[in-house]
């Protein structure tokens, strides 16, 4: 504990404050309040000063004098409750835990739903969550994934702007609120993910420049300056993230960490960050006696993240798959706009079920290159597989989900693609009751040059579009993007969550479904007729899945397994506020049934094995 920066309070009025500044040659404590001093902290070695100071208590605000000329917060601030530009904060690590007999989940056992703190409720607190998780365990999830909660500037954001990895945003509630609220997801059930950020840092209330070389200019990031994670000094820098991820995962019980945009850390050495992270990881899950996981977020389709340490690889454990959702986009949409114009069959689909990677080394019209490599040797539930999430519904100009985009019949198709998967599936908050809202971009930055740039670079972005984006900086815009959780009690909203729960029962309770094997399953797409068939297989349970993508109802030929076939669940049913499922009865197959398919429609069939 004692290599950890920031400020550590020890107890008895003493508090260890610690920090690495090469850059600076005289480092002082500033102590705010109206007994106003300053204390000057000793060198420690290798860039780093620390001291004991006596006479601090947790609710001290302080700052870092800089050579006698600059004030800066701390890098490693717990607390910034007068924002990005204000003092630090000493905080009380001390909570009353009650997740002792808490181990974690395995991580084919995960369900996750992607929330943001700000919209997912009207308080936008964490405390506010908390009434929430009974209805979203009875839904069928099993892990929330919290988008990042490092302190921003403002109070609206998605939080990819965070300047203090440590510390916690003070506007939904503070370190001791999201303590609560993983106490109380883990008293639940659920597992709690939480998106971090190591590949930058955002552009206001960002400091770290005055105290080292935390970042490198021999590289370039969509955001500035990429982190130095292999440069002159950057075994320091490795280790305040590599801290920071263990900080989350022991100080706040988190279970695991989804590692944002991994294709913007650049590090060629031949011990990579993330290796080194992965093992860190995996030693502190170990000491704690808890499953603790690092899912990747890459557009790189790099197997290598997620090859086991032993084989080469960097040790992580499970990777979002963009390709699973492009390809489904485009079947239901037709969108053809940027990186979806590599995408269009119903083989791109089949590719994502059967291997993970779509593009797996081939040829990307987007990139004008090869692009990817194969995943098809690594296991189905390496992968996270998704229908929205936040990037791709708020990455819209308007912020539209899918169900602003498609029919009733084609939502209900695309819940059971993801559900049924054989990768892990996420949700994005609201998908499972037809949430109304858009989810857009939104910033409440206090820089009026960085407000007016942003502003420029969305409306360029979307030059072609035939209106502006919303204002990101407008209050209504954030305003907009709130959830109205009413909905899943009313008309077809509470058909549609119904549904995602039937869905989701039925992918726990089948053995065949719940058990996340690629060798254990066949993918085939059924010609002429636009249906995808899915066999898969365990001992003592066989499914069949098809998801049919035509617009109108056709027959088709299905190679179902000769014996006899219950239907499980069929979209197309009144139940769900369908057209009818026309299937009454059990199947009779001799090695193939032809079968009449509703237009978009998904049915999920399970072998008798009792007569």
């Amino acid at each position: 504990m004692d290599t950890i920066p920031g400020a550590l309070y020890l107890g008895d009025q003493r508090t260890r404050f610690r920090v690495w500044a090469p850059f600076v040659s005289h480092l002082e404590l500033r102590l705010l309040g109206p007994a106003d001093r300053l204390v000057s902290l000793p060198p420690a070695g290798d860039g780093y000063f620390q001291a004991v100071v006596p006479g601090v208590e947790p609710g001290a605000l302080y700052a870092y004098r800089l050579d006698e000329r600059l004030e800066r917060p701390d890098p490693a601030s717990r607390r910034q409750p007068k924002g990005v530009h204000g003092p630090s904060e000493v905080v009380e690590g001390a909570f009353a835990w009650e997740d002792s007999s808490w181990s974690g989940l395995p991580l084919t056992d995960y369900i996750i739903y992607e929330l943001h703190i700000g919209t997912f409720t009207p308080q936008g607190t964490f405390e506010a969550v908390i009434n929430h998780l009974p209805i979203l365990r009875q839904l069928g999830i099993t892990a929330l994934e919290f988008m990042p909660l490092a302190q921003f500037p403002g109070h609206r954001n998605w939080g990819y702007d965070g300047v203090y990895p440590y510390a916690v945003q003070d506007s939904y509630g503070g370190a001791r609120a999201l303590k609560r609220l993983v106490n109380a997801c883990h008293r639940h059930g659920l597992a709690v993910i939480l998106d971090v950020v190591y590949n930058h840092l955002g552009p206001e209330g960002n400091y770290l420049w005055d105290f080292g070389p935390y970042f490198s200019d021999a590289y370039r990031t969509p955001w500035g300056e990429a982190i130095n994670f292999d440069g002159p000094d950057s075994d320091p820098v490795r280790q305040f993230f590599i801290d920071n991820a263990l900080y989350w995962i022991t100080e706040f019980h988190v279970d695991a960490l989804r590692l944002d945009a991994l294709h913007a850390i650049v590090d060629p050495s031949a011990r990579p960050f993330l290796q080194d992270l992965a093992e860190a990881v995996q030693a502190r899950a170990a000491q704690l006696g808890r499953q603790v996981f690092l899912i990747a977020e890459s557009d790189r389709n790099d197997p290598r993240f997620i090859r086991p340490l032993s084989e080469g690889g960097l040790g992580l454990d499970a990777h979002w798959n963009d390709d699973f959702h492009h390809a489904l986009h485009v079947l239901l949409t037709n969108e053809q706009q940027g990186y979806y114009r590599d995408f269009g069959g119903l083989q791109d689909l089949a590719a994502a079920w059967r291997d993970g990677f779509v593009y797996d080394g081939r040829y990307s019209l987007y990139r004008r290159r090869r692009h990817g490599a194969s995943s098809a040797s690594l296991p189905a539930d390496r992968f996270v597989a998704f229908a929205q999430n936040h990037d791709q519904v708020g990455n819209r100009a308007r912020g539209e989900r899918l169900g602003h985009l498609v029919s009733w019949e084609a939502a209900k198709l695309a819940a059971a693609v993801v559900v049924w998967s054989p990768s892990i599936p996420l949700l994005f908050m609201g998908e499972e009751y037809g949430e109304t809202a858009p989810f857009l971009y939104f910033t409440s930055h206090g820089d009026p040059d960085l407000i007016a740039a942003v502003r420029r670079g969305r409306r360029q972005e979307f030059l072609h579009w035939e209106e502006d984006p919303p204002d990101p900086q407008a209050p209504e815009t954030f305003q907009q993007s709130q959830l109205h959780q009413e909905l899943r009690r009313e008309g077809r909203h509470a058909i549609l969550q119904a549904y995602y729960q039937e869905a989701l029962r039925w992918r726990r309770e089948v053995p065949a479904l719940a058990q996340l094997r690629k060798e254990d399953m066949v993918v085939q797409i059924l010609e002429p007729a636009a249906t995808l068939f899915v066999h898969r297989w365990c001992p003592g349970s066989e499914a069949v899945t098809l998801f049919n993508f035509e617009s109108a109802t056709q027959e088709v030929a299905v190679p179902l397994p000769a014996g006899t076939w219950m239907v499980l669940m069929h979209s197309a049913a009144t139940r769900w506020s369908g057209p009818g499922d026309n299937l009454p009865g059990p199947l009779v197959s001799s090695g193939e049934c032809v079968i009449n398919l509703p237009s978009l429609c998904a049915i999920l069939l399970q072998r008798r094995l009792d007569i």
